[in-house]
């Protein structure tokens, strides 16, 4: 798969998306320390003109401490970490200075959370308590661990997961046992395209019960609130070298128009309310005619474009088209689970 930042710029115009984080993907010129993939990435955000917000990407085996030191310097905003990529565990310790980086720096820490990774919870909930100034947010809905990772990160401050995984049911199980001022949503372009990337999101967190703040919060306030956190800290450091009283320097942005405090979020009354939201909404639920009228038109779709597959002889084209039978039928999944929202 190939990110390319006009198609990125040209969805984004086309729904609606004013800022989003951005990162490199596994680049073929990743070697040495992801530098040569990272400085692309400063450089696409400097063109967008702050639509895009910079991730660095780190190989633990390649200097990770002066390559962050360099593109933070430069102007990146957060830190991405892919542990099967880069062939690490949750519990290595050469993530412990990361982390302390990213609390010195107050910049968050993406990790890929999705499938094909050993269990993370253990490791990450120890890296969570010994850096508590850090900010991290779990890719992919956490599936690689989910119940562990909801037993022991549900609620606490400081700790996000991105709603970005391809199957409506994983996200359906996901929202019952994450709080919503939790959840931020994520495409994970190139392989998460749209419309299907906004419509499973929105469309499980509908049936999971959200609220129009929530889903206002999911699509942006709760991620606008952790660069707000970000620099709330980095004004109260500078407050306090100027000795300067901090909760001046840290009241500079309104809050988010949603019950998105984060002292409550170990309430389980809380948690319990959506949960009894969602299996109530689905219990109600009755198919609607329009949706099985949709459906049988994506599935119709897919079935005569797979058709033409044979006759196709440029690779490239191939391709595309094999992805689109895909994303045909994954349209059509999402519509037939999420189809009482």
């Amino acid at each position: 798969m190939v990110g390319d930042y006009e198609q990125l710029e040209e969805l984004m115009a086309r729904y609606g998306i004013s800022r989003a984080f951005m990162f490199c993907l596994d680049e073929p010129d990743r070697h040495p320390s992801f530098s040569a993939a990272n400085d692309r990435t400063l450089a696409f955000a400097e063109r967008s003109n702050g639509r895009l917000i910079p991730f660095l990407r780190l190989d633990l085996n390649e200097s990770p401490l002066e390559e962050a030191k360099r593109c933070l310097a430069a102007g990146a905003r957060g830190i991405k970490l892919h542990p099967r990529a880069q062939g690490f565990a949750a519990n290595d310790e050469r993530l412990r200075p990361v982390f302390e980086i990213a609390a010195e720096h107050h910049v968050p820490i993406l990790i890929h959370g999705g499938r094909g990774l050993p269990p993370i919870a253990q490791g990450l909930r120890t890296l969570v308590d010994d850096y508590p100034g850090a900010t991290l947010i779990i890719a992919h809905a956490g599936i690689a661990d989910l119940g562990e990772l909801a037993h022991c990160m549900a609620g606490r401050k400081g700790v996000l997961f991105d709603t970005s995984t391809w199957s409506p049911v994983d996200l359906l199980d996901f929202y019952r046992q994450i709080p919503p001022e939790q959840v931020v949503y994520a495409s994970d372009y190139p392989y998460g395209q749209q419309p299907s990337s906004l419509l499973i999101a929105l469309r499980t967190a509908q049936v999971a019960g959200y609220s129009d703040a929530q889903l206002r919060a999911l699509l942006a306030g709760t991620g606008k609130r952790a660069r707000r956190r970000a620099r709330a800290a980095a004004a109260d450091d500078a407050a306090r070298r100027r000795h300067v009283r901090p909760a001046v320097a840290a009241r500079a942005d309104p809050p988010v128009p949603v019950d998105d405090d984060p002292a409550p979020l170990d309430a389980p009354a809380r948690h319990k309310r959506h949960a009894r939201a969602r299996d109530q909404h689905l219990c109600r639920a009755k198919r609607p005619r329009r949706s099985h009228d949709r459906i049988y038109e994506l599935l119709i779709a897919a079935r005569d474009l797979w058709a033409t597959l044979p006759a196709i002889e440029d690779d490239a084209q191939l391709r595309f088209e094999t992805r689109l039978t895909f994303r045909l039928i994954h349209l059509a999944d999402i519509e037939a689970v999420t189809a009482s929202a």
